[in-house]
């Protein structure tokens, strides 16, 4: 492909993605083929930790037998524990967060749903296909506390955060209300891991958790709902019999357990960070929001820096709702980042 050609289309690409981390789209907008034979990919689209919690020893019985109540009952405890859950009850282990996203709407009348928004577009679609009026709204408002609100805090893709005061006092509003305050909380291990969990002892309100982003384990497919008993009981149910596999449980309890690991994963994520902060704002880019896990950059350029990037088989996520954005997920190391360092630098803006 010539390079006029293979400019034009990385600059009209067409509708971008709903979610980054495949790298065939990548290559498809590359018109290379298979992603796995397509070069040297260094993937910055999601915002999943570079470093993954290290794999324990699996006993051959996690494989081989059912996950058993005792298994289940020790991922629920741990979870219960680093969560701040009011009890195990509470807890509902589910085949990733998003497995517990599409389920959640089923479990609701028809009714008004509130998205704070722009967010992470896995939440509104699952409401509308389950027969709900969504609405997306700009931040929390009063009006909204009578139907179902949706918070992600940290929110994806700005890193914009709500206080635990503000949603504390939300939820009793809410609950008054009879509405429900849903708060997808994917990115908060990256501060202290408590959020609203317990929250849901008294009020109307489901913590939604995820060990794919900040303990790097995505394709473990392992996350949790926090949520009222008698609504936990039912998400249970839809959810099914066995929805954990054996070696899930047994990589996930350890994991929650180990609180030496989460620190330096914490220091390791602050440190990368500051270094990427540093290479974008070398490279003169605006940096408007993001988490530990990603930064997001404001820039005219934005289409181009996605093309150039591209070329360089360096992936980022675009936005269709504003493509002056770009998130950029943090580097495993130093090769990563003096590849994306260099690549930046050698933007012509």
């Amino acid at each position: 492909m010539s390079e006029a050609r293979l400019e034009k289309r990385l600059l009209h690409p067409g509708p971008a993605p709903g979610h980054g981390g495949d790298l065939a789209d990548a290559a498809a907008l590359l018109d290379v083929g298979d992603a796995a034979h397509a070069g040297d990919w260094l993937d910055l689209s999601t915002g999943i930790a570079p470093t993954s919690y290290p794999l324990p020893e699996i006993p051959q019985e996690a494989w081989s037998r059912l996950p058993g109540r005792t298994e289940m009952d020790g991922l629920v405890a741990a979870a219960c524990d680093y969560y701040g859950a009011p009890g195990p009850d509470h807890v509902i282990a589910g085949p990733g967060s998003q497995a517990i996203i599409e389920r959640l709407p089923g479990l609701f009348p028809p009714q008004e749903v509130a998205v704070v928004s722009p967010t992470y577009g896995g939440h509104g679609p699952a409401w509308t296909r389950a027969g709900h009026h969504v609405r997306h709204i700009p931040n929390m408002r009063k009006s909204e506390i009578g139907g179902v609100t949706i918070l992600v805090n940290p929110n994806n893709p700005d890193g914009r955060t709500v206080s635990y005061e503000a949603l504390e006092e939300t939820c009793a509003q809410c609950t008054d209300a009879g509405g429900w305050l849903i708060v997808d909380e994917a990115f908060g291990d990256c501060a202290l891991p408590s959020g609203v969990a317990a929250l849901c002892q008294s009020r109307n309100v489901i913590a939604l958790r995820s060990l794919g982003k900040f303990f790097g384990l995505a394709g473990l497919r392992l996350g949790f709902a926090v949520a009222p008993p008698t609504m936990a009981t039912q998400l249970r149910a839809v959810l099914g019999d066995w929805p954990i596999s054996g070696p899930a449980i047994a990589v996930g309890t350890r994991a929650l357990r180990d609180t030496a690991w989460q620190g330096e994963q914490r220091q390791r994520l602050a440190t990368a960070t500051k270094r990427l902060d540093a290479a974008l704002r070398q490279a003169g880019l605006e940096i408007c929001g993001g988490t530990s896990l990603f930064r997001l950059v404001e820039t005219r350029h934005a289409p181009r820096l996605f093309a150039h990037l591209l070329r360089h088989r360096i992936y980022v996520r675009s936005f269709d709702y504003n493509p002056d954005w770009l998130r950029i997920g943090i580097p495993g190391g130093e090769i990563d980042f003096d590849r994306l360092e260099a690549a930046l630098q050698s933007f012509d803006t």
